[in-house]
């Protein structure tokens, strides 16, 4: 768990080595006249982080931050900020909902955050603890709401020489329906928590903009957005982009979400002003920073360092170590949510679970299917999370596969739910989308070459096919779906009970089990139990067995 990062010369030229921007940015506020007579008397660096996702031992790890941090405060102002999705993503996080990486980010000492979609996977009451009683920095949102209210500060302003430096803190509105919908209504299933979301993005724009014109009427010079909104086609109308395409005033958004890497690039705003849109990526491979130099120009990139909270790290997984090295089951063959082949432009991995079939996601859906007896068996693919090399399969391995903690289900849907939730998992493709099914017992064509049609609410939820459908030649069991016929359909409760992802369509449906097991335990429990402990030839081909079948062009007359 430990790492040992003290080759401190190898550390500067790696430090020294860290992207900037290549033109860096004219001061974005000279033209405050509230600070003029305010000046910074050395360089202020804004360090960050984003969809750690308890990665806290990863890439330079909390350890790393944390050093960082103290040595760049030794000659200049620092401050310490994390845009969201820190507590979910790993045993550490499963298994004690969220707090040990609450706990940690107190160790690190980070000063404000913002909070992502999957701060809320434990449940409200539970994020609202974490962020009220055991945090002790400010969780932050504009556009995170109860009853019109919003239940954070929309901002913080901290200050700097006599500089106020703003911190708003945006929060994506696809929480809604990528953590539990539940989560955000009444007993009544009645919405009583928002993210200012409509169909336009004028919501999370107004929000916005009126917590960055409050934090300049307070002073502030530099307005630094804080967003957890991703620059996908799937988060439109709240990408990033966007939102600094319909506001004004703010001069650098920090971005998270899409586990993008971006050293920085310039957005026109809403007066066609540039604004510095920073990226880090996701487990700590990198450490973003923006820096305010003395003289007002913006640089900004990655860096990398060495540290030692390793205190507050052992502390926190310790007791989980020996448990998690338990060998469940085997597997012969490599299981895939990344393509085995093709890889990124800039040399990373292409993640396919989210807009393909492949080998694990049969395997997961199988497992759903063929324990509960189902004559279908459907998993999200952003429910898939690592793949799992050839070899010993380990409590661990399972846990970080299904880390959410849903239960299994099984309801009773007609033939045209199932074509409903096929459709709108596929709306996005080629994009990738959590949404995005894989599945068992039965099989269909996708065609792409006709656009989707799929409506939605404001909340993002499935309401309809307003044409042609995508999917078609859906086949349960080898024989044609019929739309009338009543099927029984095994997932969890995320999806079946609470809508999420959007798939409303099964809101209501008669529950025949009702979360008899935890989904990773589904897993388990169909590796030892029905494949005998060993996942065989059968999963062999990464891409699956032909599952999904693309048809790009629309087929001759």
């Amino acid at each position: 768990m430990k790492k040992i990062l003290s080759l401190l010369a190898l550390l500067l030229a790696l430090v020294m080595a860290a992207t900037a921007c290549s033109t860096p940015v004219a001061d974005p506020a000279q033209d405050v006249p509230a600070a003029a007579e305010a000046a910074l008397t050395k360089d202020l660096v804004i360090l960050f982080t984003s969809d750690v996702h308890c990665g806290v031992d990863q890439g330079w790890g909390v350890d790393g931050l944390a050093s960082l941090r103290d040595n760049i405060g030794k000659d200049n102002h620092v401050v310490l900020v994390d845009n969201g999705d820190f507590i979910q993503g790993e045993p550490i996080g499963t298994m004690t909902d969220g707090k040990a990486l609450v706990e940690l980010m107190n160790a690190v000492g980070y000063d404000v955050a913002t909070p992502g979609n999957h701060e809320f996977d434990y449940g409200m009451d539970n994020f609202l603890t974490l962020a009220n009683e055991v945090a002790t920095f400010p969780y932050i949102s504009a556009n995170f709401t109860k009853e019109g209210k919003t239940v954070f500060d929309p901002y913080i302003i901290k200050e700097y020489d006599g500089v106020k430096v703003a911190f708003v803190g945006i929060s994506t509105p696809k929480t809604i329906t990528s953590s539990t919908p539940t989560y955000f209504q009444d007993e009544n299933g009645n919405y009583i928590y928002s993210f200012c979301q409509d169909t336009t993005g004028e919501g999370v724009y107004t929000a916005v903009q009126t917590a960055v014109d409050a934090a300049r009427g307070e002073g502030a010079k530099y307005v630094v957005a804080m967003g957890h909104l991703g620059n996908e086609a799937e988060c439109s109308p709240w990408t990033s982009a966007e939102v600094i395409q319909n506001t004004t005033g703010i001069d650098i958004l920090l971005d998270g979400h899409a586990h993008e890497t971006n050293e920085g690039n310039l957005v026109k705003n809403k007066e066609d002003k540039d604004v510095l849109r920073v990226a880090c990526g996701t487990k700590l491979a990198n450490i973003g920073y923006v820096t305010i130099g003395v003289d007002g120009k913006l640089t900004s990139g990655n860096y990398v360092a060495n540290g030692d909270v390793v205190a507050a790290l052992d502390d926190a997984t310790a007791a989980l170590e020996e448990t998690l090295k338990t060998v469940v089951a085997k597997s012969e063959v490599p299981l895939y949510i990344y393509d085995p082949v093709a890889v990124a432009d800039d040399g990373s991995p292409v993640r396919i679970i989210r807009n393909a079939e492949t080998n694990l996601g049969d395997l997961c859906a199988d497992a759903y299917r063929i324990l509960s007896g189902a004559d279908v068996g459907f998993v999200n693919g952003g429910g898939i999370r690592v793949q799992i090399d050839a070899g010993d399969i380990t409590l661990n391995d399972i846990l970080l596969v299904h880390p959410f903690g849903n239960a299994m289900c099984v309801v009773e849907v007609t033939g045209q739910q199932i074509l409903d939730a096929l459709e709108w998992g596929a709306h996005v493709f080629p994009g990738q989308n959590g949404g995005w099914l894989q599945v068992s017992g039965l099989t269909y064509e996708l065609h792409s070459y006709i656009e989707s049609s799929v409506t939605q609410d404001e909340n993002g939820m499935f309401t309809g096919v307003a044409g042609e459908y995508r999917v078609k030649n859906v086949k349960v069991g080898g024989e044609d779906l019929d739309l009338t016929k009543v099927y029984t359909l095994a997932s969890h409760n995320y999806m079946l009970k609470s809508a999420g992802d959007g798939f409303s369509m099964f809101v209501g449906t008669k529950v025949l089990q009702d979360e008899v097991m935890l989904d990773n335990q589904v897993l388990i429990t169909y590796i030892t139990d029905v494949l005998g402990g060993v996942v065989g030839e059968a999963y062999a081909n990464p891409y699956g067995e032909g599952r999904i079948v693309g048809v790009e062009e629309k087929p001759a007359e």
